[in-house]
């Protein structure tokens, strides 16, 4: 399936309560609203009433799964576990819809996960030589079995979770929920944000500051890189047996060009600045004469907002989009794709007719979306349209979360320079984000993961792709 945009990450929320009195599956419903822009394929509300779990799940929107009826059901409790899922290894469906629950002989565990197990593989094909049997295609089944597997020789859920820490490797920030406590995790190296905040006496954790906006949480600080925060009666502490503050992080740059929104703060760096950023740099690296600049919504709107800045352009809002509907990547098949793409972005004739256009996107990665933006623009009397790209060429495949494993299938790997490629999406030129000025979108001393731009990895990375590799072991199974 060869698809034009980004996948999104996951979403991830968590609320303890305790006495606090506060409604949380109604918090934990917010919250996912706020991060539906980071999954769209399925959702899912774990509430637990005194260490009893109660869940609801499936494929669809927040708004779509969570009726009044379904939101009653979850009950009320003293915490909640949300998750909203673009897959990166499992196939979209109901059984691979987190949170993930498991039962095990020392109680339960409630498990959302966001990130790319790089040895999800190998962790399950030993397990499967031991006797476990998987009931999803999913990594976070290998977490949470590995967590579980801990438990049985540990002392505490938490302890659990840091020793397998070691075992895991890649991008994971996960929150959990066992009978008595809420704990979020981060990976080490913090591929993903991860963060927590305080409402009324209740603690919240979740991908991104939105959601804690959303609920009326204040920030409190990000979790850091292979910390464990757990939360329970007795209030907030921190486990940081795995936190190495000489060590570089590597949040995923993707981020702050793509997949956060932009009123979001990661790691002390404002997304919307980080973004502005880079259309600032795009426009000290590609100036030329032109008439207005236009965002392509919504990702691109920050950085054309920047580049209009920097070379004293106007900006205009040029392409409108309809919101009623859900990103491109997200239709079944190509040819609702296809048709998503011709409904989804409509140019302004009178913004864009006759000019010399810039047109900023958040990247470019196969090129379909932005050869169909090009002709739009044209036939709304463009007189020319330079089509520039707040990332880097995608050049090789992400192992971490981010849903690009085919080299053959990126752009900028089809073609020997960049006028090649604006000729073969029909633009007058392009423009890339250079790999060196990445680092200038955010603070100096923030490490980064560029990998699907540089081929460098920071960890080491399977022999062969995970994505999809157990649906086989699944298929014809309800």
């Amino acid at each position: 399936m060869v698809l034009d945009k980004l996948h999104e990450e996951c979403g991830v929320f968590g609320i303890y309560s305790g006495n606090a009195g506060i409604d949380v599956a109604a918090a934990a419903y917010y919250g996912l609203f706020a991060l539906q822009h980071r999954g769209q394929e399925s959702c899912g509300i774990y509430v637990s009433d005194r260490g009893v779990p109660v869940g609801h799940k499936s494929v669809g929107l927040v708004n779509d799964v969570f009726t009044k009826d379904a939101l009653a059901h979850l009950g009320e409790g003293q915490m909640a576990v949300g998750h909203v899922r673009y897959g990166t290894t499992g196939r979209t469906s109901g059984r691979n819809a987190q949170p993930m629950h498991i039962n095990h002989c020392n109680g339960s565990l409630v498990v959302a996960h966001n990130g790319n197990l790089t040895n999800a593989g190998e962790l399950r094909q030993t397990y499967e030589m031991e006797g476990c049997i998987f009931h999803t295609t999913s990594d976070t089944e290998v977490i949470a079995y590995t967590i579980t597997r801990e438990r049985l020789k540990c002392g505490s859920i938490e302890e659990a979770v840091a020793a397998s820490i070691t075992a895991l490797e890649g991008a994971f920030s996960l929150v959990m929920m066992s009978s008595q406590k809420l704990i979020a995790c981060r990976d080490p190296l913090g591929f993903r944000p991860l963060v927590l905040g305080t409402l009324d006496g209740a603690y919240v954790a979740a991908s991104e500051t939105c959601a804690l906006d959303a609920v009326g949480a204040r920030f409190l600080r990000d979790v850091l890189p292979g910390e464990i925060v757990v939360i329970d009666a007795e209030g907030l502490r921190s486990i940081t047996d795995h936190c190495d503050p000489q060590r570089k992080k590597h949040m995923c740059i993707l981020e702050y060009i793509y997949f956060a929104r932009p009123d979001s703060v990661m790691d002390g760096n404002s997304v919307h600045i980080a973004r502005e950023n880079a259309g600032k740099i795009l426009a000290m690296e590609y100036p030329m004469d032109a008439d207005v600049v236009i965002g392509v919504p919504d990702s691109g709107l920050d950085a054309a907002i920047g580049y209009a800045k920097q070379s004293g352009i106007p900006y205009a809002i040029g392409l409108i989009k309809n919101k009623y509907i859900a990103r491109t990547f997200i239709q079944p098949n190509q040819k609702e794709r296809d048709n998503g793409v011709r409904i989804k972005l409509n140019p302004v004739p009178a913004v864009v007719k006759g000019k010399r256009v810039i047109t900023v996107d958040d990247s470019i990665v196969r090129g379909t979306t932005c050869a169909r933006l090009v002709r739009v623009l044209r036939e709304a009397g463009a007189a020319e349209v330079h089509m520039m790209s707040a990332a880097p060429p995608f050049k090789h495949p992400c192992y971490f979360g981010t849903d690009i494993d085919s080299r053959e299938n990126l752009l900028a790997n089809q073609y020997e320079s960049y006028e090649d490629i604006a000729k073969a999406i029909g633009a007058d030129s392009v423009g890339y984000l250079p790999v060196p000025e990445l680092r200038k979108m955010v603070r100096p001393k923030q490490g980064i993961c560029s990998s699907c731009f540089t081929g460098e990895y920071p960890v080491r990375i399977p022999a062969q792709p995970l994505k999809s590799k157990f649906e086989s072991k699944l298929e014809g199974q309800v």
